[in-house]
């Protein structure tokens, strides 16, 4: 007998994708241009192959699930520098949890915020639609109900959660909020982050602040939810924020990341992991501190995007549908009918994007918002990047 639990998990998007161009092929002699992953491409840190080779004797150690003191420095250290939270805000030892990726530990944050029931009824979880789909596979596992809150043009692409009914609102145990958003490129300021952390403690539920993208963005570093934590007063409780190596270092193979927030959150999110998830061995935790301790690759790979979005202005500045986003690699681009416009990318020109509504969920009106976009990861080197763009546009 296998969970029913699973049965609710549908739609996923990279299945969608491969049934809709199962039987279209794309020109022939023309070299593919795969957009519809957001895996980074640029190379790898060098030091990276030079650590794990240093650190070669550690994979003969069972990794421990809070990871190593050198690591949680690490990563504290990062955070006080980077969203200057003031010495002493971050306790390396009892709020940073490292996680191998941020998907598998926001997975891992319906199982720990969820319970069976909220003031007598069934939880919900908010998310913002479009969203990242481990966001709604999170809260359907948890037998949680899933509200999907637009996070369209009318709204700055970011979710609305403030003016959900307080009848959704007494139920909510979980929030899930992605700032640089994906897919939209959207930034959360630091006025929309406090409201949020109020709502979240005025409801008493947990906000998850996923915040993989805050590394790339084009002209002011993103505010993140700590930082907002640390100007409302310094608490933390109802907060965690996520952060990963894949995008910030380019390293999406080496599944790092960390989760962090309240103590005591921390507390059982550790006791969780304990009994049901991966740990991240010693030579990536090795690997992992050195990166969060070094800013020259991040800014090396900053650049790069910075100069593939200034090609896309190049491209595609003054199209109908076109606009640079703020932060993350992801252009989401309105091209009338995403599902269509992908079939014909892929057998016209050999370029493969992601439909929007692949990202999306009808609302109460019937309309998936993600309906007329398609999402393009501009995770290619430059000259690829230009191919491909130019493809897009004598297509659509």
């Amino acid at each position: 007998m296998l969970n029913p639990a699973l049965d609710r998990l549908t739609d996923y998007p990279f299945d969608r994708i491969r049934a809709l161009l199962a039987e279209v092929d794309p020109p022939a002699g023309m070299t593919p241009r795969v957009l519809g992953l957001g895996e980074p491409r640029h190379p790898p840190p060098p030091q990276v192959a030079e650590i794990l080779a240093k650190s070669a004797t550690l994979w003969g150690k069972y990794p421990m699930v809070n990871g190593t003191a050198e690591f949680r420095l690490a990563v504290a250290d990062w955070l006080t520098r980077r969203y200057g939270l003031g010495e002493g805000f971050i306790d390396p030892e009892r709020q940073i949890l490292p996680v191998a990726g941020t998907r598998e530990a926001l997975f891992f944050a319906a199982a720990l915020s969820v319970p069976e029931r909220k003031n007598g009824e069934r939880p919900t979880v908010l998310l913002p639609n479009p969203f990242y789909h481990v966001y709604a596979g999170a809260a359907l596992m948890a037998d949680a109900e899933p509200v999907f809150v637009p996070a369209t043009e009318e709204t700055g692409f970011l979710p609305r959660f403030e003016a959900l009914p307080e009848e959704v609102l007494s139920r909510a145990a979980l929030a899930f909020l992605c700032t640089p958003a994906n897919p939209q490129g959207s930034v959360a300021d630091l006025h929309a982050l406090k409201s949020l952390i109020a709502l979240a403690r005025a409801h008493d539920f947990m906000l998850a602040v996923d915040e993989c993208y805050a590394e790339i963005y084009c002209d002011a570093p993103p505010p993140g939810a700590l930082q907002a934590c640390a100007e409302m007063g310094g608490r933390t409780d109802h907060v965690m924020i996520f952060h990963s190596l894949s995008k910030r270092s380019s390293v999406p193979g080496l599944r790092s990341g960390f989760v962090a927030g309240d103590p005591d959150t921390i507390g059982r999110f550790r006791l969780l992991r304990s009994y049901g998830a991966a740990a991240v061995p010693g030579p990536i935790l090795a690997v992992s501190a050195a990166l969060w301790r070094d800013e020259a690759h991040v800014e090396a790979n900053r650049d790069l995007y910075r100069q593939k979005f200034d090609q896309a202005d190049a491209t595609l500045a003054g199209r109908p549908g076109y606009r640079r986003p703020q932060g993350g690699f992801f252009l989401w681009l309105d091209v009338g009918d995403g599902e269509e416009a992908a079939r014909r990318l892929w057998s016209e020109a050999a370029v493969r994007v992601l439909p929007g509504a692949y990202l999306g969920r009808p609302g109460e009106d019937g309309r998936n918002p993600g309906a007329p976009y398609i999402r393009i990861a501009l995770v290619d080197d430059l000259e690829a990047t230009a191919d491909a763009l130019e493809r897009i546009v004598q297509v659509l």
